[in-house]
């Protein structure tokens, strides 16, 4: 098991925590405020509700989570050491002596900061090869982005290192090529940011009509296409030649104040307050939380559908956490097969409830689905066999809905093989959150030419896959349920 050391417990430092621990590492933080575990307490109860939503695998059993307040117990012997105090930099400077007076010399020192550079940060260190930015972006536990930015002085393979470990976290590392202050994506932020502070200030915009051009707009665009592809497409079929010859004169008009700050008096303070108020003040702060994890959840979880930018990565992720297990092996790869396969095994994600907070109906089918999927390619009908020209095609299907499945509800289904010769493929799928049944799916399946879209055999090694596992379980007594009829009584 590996250890990652949190210098710092506040809202970033937080979300690193809940980041590590979902993800199977033990975590120990370092935080002299005496409520640390207790402003802890929320963040990792959010990314607790929210992180499996975005994995269609279940996370490993979380790490262990221990607080303390000697820096040498917590940097002792951990891999990763993030530090997240605050912005400043004789803060900074401070807390990385006290971490290498005792942490390993080949630990990866992580540095949250927003603006300074690496170099900054490794001046005076004992070892200044270890430390390097993995700057983060809220919520940790959700957002893939992290800018890792080292400095000549970095040792490289460490950084590499540093961007393997993100990686199966299920962050995506942006490696910064030059150390700059506030990297890269902040230096955005801060453009839009000077200039929504100066149209409130001048009355062409409130804070919620920004907010809304935004959310309403390139928003959009830009997390799916980020700012050049979607210039590009703005180019039409000429692309980003057109587009910059078009809309590039534009940049010499004097349309935005990017290089010039308003004053922060106490009156443009308490307009943007004010107005920030009127806009959400209705809901609470852990509410706007909840709904801020809600929605990203939603539309990340979209963009994974397509395999699309966060969604790559998150797929990524999965994979990763698939690898080296059943539901990544092929029969062949299994000694027994006489029990019926774990062919899913997944928390409920948020975008698969109702109204009353089950999960639905269509779900319940997806789920036996990806079952199905699974077991056809734990026998050799993978996306690489059905490219020859070969699939099952499902027929009949009855599901029985058992139990509640909610939110966050750890569910695994297992597979058995009522009937599985020539073309014809009969399954029983049995869900289960723990002991608890919560519903079965039986699905009656053809393998099909897809060139004719009629009924053949399949190949010679997916016959004997699947009499492998069909043998075994003919020995099983038939599934509770199984060809039952709808309303049919016991």
């Amino acid at each position: 098991m590996k250890t990652a050391a949190i210098i710092g417990g506040g809202v970033i430092g937080g979300g690193w925590a809940a980041r590590f621990l979902l993800n199977g590492w033990n975590v120990r933080v370092f935080d002299l405020d005496p409520d640390a575990k207790a402003k802890l307490a929320p963040v990792l109860m959010q990314a607790r509700r929210a992180l499996p939503s975005l994995t269609d695998v279940a996370l490993p059993d979380e790490g262990t989570l221990s607080f303390h307040n000697e820096m040498s117990d917590a940097v002792g012997d951990a891999t990763w050491i993030q530090e997240s105090v605050p912005e400043r930099l004789d803060v900074k400077h401070k807390v990385l002596a006290a971490v290498q007076a005792s942490c390993p010399a080949d630990a990866i020192i992580g540095s949250s900061t927003s603006g300074f550079k690496p170099s900054e940060l490794q001046d005076g260190a004992t070892r200044p090869e270890q430390i390097m930015v993995c700057h983060p972006f809220n919520p940790v536990y959700l957002m893939p982005l992290v800018e890792v930015v080292p400095s000549p002085a970095t040792d490289f393979a460490l950084v590499e290192k540093a961007e393997d470990i993100l990686r199966s976290l299920g962050h995506y590392p942006l490696r910064v090529r030059k150390e700059i202050d506030a990297h890269i994506a902040d230096r955005f932020l801060e453009a839009v940011w000077r200039e929504a502070l100066w149209l409130v200030k001048d009355g062409v915009a409130t804070t919620e009509e920004i907010d809304e051009a935004i959310r309403m707009g390139f928003g959009i665009r830009w997390a799916q296409m980020g700012l050049f592809d979607t210039y590009r497409t703005a180019g039409g079929e000429a692309g980003m030649r057109h587009f910059m010859a078009q809309f590039g004169p534009a940049l010499q008009w004097p349309w935005t104040k990017l290089m010039d700050v308003p004053e922060f008096t106490d009156e443009l303070v308490d307009l943007i307050a004010g107005q920030s108020d009127a806009q959400s003040g209705h809901m609470t702060i852990p509410a706007m939380l909840k709904a801020r994890d809600d929605n990203l959840v939603g539309m990340m979880r979209a963009l994974k559908a397509n395999d699309w930018g966060a969604g790559a990565v998150m797929n990524a992720h999965d994979a990763t956490l698939r690898a080296g297990t059943v539901l990544d092996a092929h029969v062949d790869d299994l000694e027994n097969v006489s029990e019926p396969l774990l062919t899913v095994r997944r928390a409920v994600p948020l975008d698969w409830t109702d109204y009353n907070g089950h999960m639905n109906e269509a779900r319940y089918l997806q789920a036996f689905g990806d079952a199905t999927d699974r077991f056809m390619a734990m026998i050799g009908c993978d996306a690489d066999y059905i490219a020859t020209g070969g699939s099952y095609f499902t027929a009949e299907t009855h599901i029985r809905h058992i139990d509640e499945a909610l939110a966050g509800t750890m569910i695994e289904v297992r597979t058995q093989v009522l009937v599985g010769a020539g073309k014809k493929l009969h399954l029983f799928h049995q869900m289960f959150d723990g002991a608890t049944l919560l519903a079965t799916g039986e699905h009656f399946l053809l393998h099909v030419s897809l060139e004719t879209r009629r009924p053949t055999d399949p190949s010679a090694q997916i016959l004997a896959a699947l009499g492998r596992v069909a043998a075994a379980h003919s020995a099983l007594p038939l599934p509770s349920g199984a060809g039952r009829a709808v309303g049919q009584r016991p």
